[in-house]
């Protein structure tokens, strides 16, 4: 069984932003779920604890997932207790079984009055915040399943509907998470293009680790240079 632990950062942050959020306006907001609980393999260590350009890959997701516009944001971990301050942690004992078990874990873990959740993988630090808002809005124009593409493919992240979690939940198994629902039910997913706004780009190993720090830390400092 997960185990789920809540920080009182987290609690301060979601009670101010639904105490804060004007009626009427957005209706029922959008979880989010960071999916960090592997250890890293082929990297040589956990992913949630690598570094780009100054901050961890588990604490650049959750920022993204909340930047986005996600409330409550979920992060599942497992090979190591990557906690973010502003995210409710969910721990998976089964996270050596493959990405499957966490997509199950985080999904088992939220609240009844969550309608629905943005999915994002902490090993793609490439997807921005303005792709995990256009799933939002395409949730806020009555989409109840939705995927971000890339040149037609289907990546990450990921909207699902609670109607939908029993299905993922049955299928998300090893290695792989949404895939196989998303691929049984085309029909039923909008397809959100992103290619002009976010990379689904993943780091699995030294290589690409390096090859992504290339791409953003100098962006990072000249956008800092410029503010």
């Amino acid at each position: 069984m997960a185990l789920v632990t809540v920080s009182p950062e987290a609690l301060a942050w979601h009670y101010r932003v639904m105490t804060t959020r004007e009626k009427g306006a957005g209706g029922t907001p959008v979880a989010g779920l960071l999916l960090a609980a592997g250890e890293g393999s082929r990297l040589g260590r956990p992913k949630a604890l690598v570094e780009l350009a100054g901050e961890r890959l588990a604490d650049r997701g959750v920022r993204t997932l909340r930047e986005g516009g996600c409330v409550p944001i979920y992060i599942v971990v497992g090979a190591a207790r990557a906690e973010v301050p502003e995210a409710v942690t969910v721990y998976n004992p089964d996270w050596g079984s493959g990405l499957g078990s966490s997509l199950r874990a985080g999904l088992d873990a939220m609240p009844d009055d969550v309608d629905a959740v943005i999915v994002a993988l902490v090993d793609q630090p490439l997807v921005t915040a303005t792709a995990v808002r256009r799933l939002a809005d395409a949730y806020g124009e009555g989409e109840r399943a939705a995927v971000a593409t890339y040149v037609g493919n289907f990546r990450n992240p990921v909207l699902l509907a609670r109607e939908h979690w029993p299905s993922v939940h049955a299928m998300a198994e090893g290695e792989v998470g949404a895939r196989p629902f998303l691929r049984a039910y085309s029909h039923l997913v909008a397809t959100v293009p992103c290619e002009d706004i976010a990379r689904p780009d993943d780091i699995d190993t030294p290589e690409d680790l390096q090859r992504l720090r290339g791409l953003v830390e100098p962006a990072e400092e000249d956008a800092a240079e410029v503010c």
